[in-house]
């Protein structure tokens, strides 16, 4: 059984709903996350309106034979898109303009690349296959912009970050549990006075 990833375009991604449900499940039910299967659900329903947003990219994980793909199950998943201006106030976006400061937020995320979402089921981690999926979709980031957030208390992923060469950037010393990443290419990264943890 091989495993492999492979970059995907919105359609290709839709079809294949149901192998993204359960990944997504399998991959936030344990701690941080503790997310329950309507949460699930609700990404699924998001992610038709997630795939029509400007920059859409995604990359697919899978498990089978690469001679019949569509046969192949999906193991793992990651998506982006390029963060507007203004800046959006929804979701968890209020939080990342409270670590980064509203002039930082606009120089360095807004018009960046902006990874969604990455998820791997258990059975598939230790692979490789997580770091193959957040570098398809980040190839292309324009002029090396792009970020992520994630929870602070995501060992496992903050490890790979930071094994990946993205930087966490410092915020206030008491506010939000989340942890704001500028991917290895940004160009923020080049400024000595940024300070953020190697």
């Amino acid at each position: 059984m091989e495993m492999w990833v492979q970059p995907t375009g919105a359609d290709a991604l839709l079809a294949r709903r149901g192998g993204i449900r359960q990944t997504y499940a399998e991959a936030f039910a344990g701690p941080p996350w503790h997310e329950d299967p309507d949460q699930a659900d609700g990404y699924v329903h998001r992610l038709a309106q997630d795939a029509a947003r400007p920059g859409f990219r995604a990359a697919l994980a899978l498990s089978g034979s690469r001679d019949d793909p569509d046969a192949a199950s999906v193991v793992g998943f990651a998506t982006a898109w390029t963060t507007g201006s203004p800046f959006p106030a929804t979701r968890a976006y209020a939080a990342v303009s409270s670590v980064l400061g509203p002039e930082r937020t606009a120089a360095w995320l807004v018009g960046a690349l902006e990874v969604d979402e990455l998820a791997l089921s258990p059975h598939a981690r230790g692979t490789g296959l997580a770091a193959a999926l957040l570098e398809t979709v980040t190839a292309s980031a324009p002029g090396g912009r792009c970020w992520l957030l994630t929870s602070a208390e995501a060992e496992p992923a903050v490890r790979l970050y930071r094994r990946l060469g993205w930087r966490r950037v410092p915020g206030p010393a008491e506010g939000p549990d989340i942890a704001v990443f500028l991917g290895p290419g940004h160009p923020a990264l080049r400024d000595p006075a940024l300070g953020a943890e190697a």
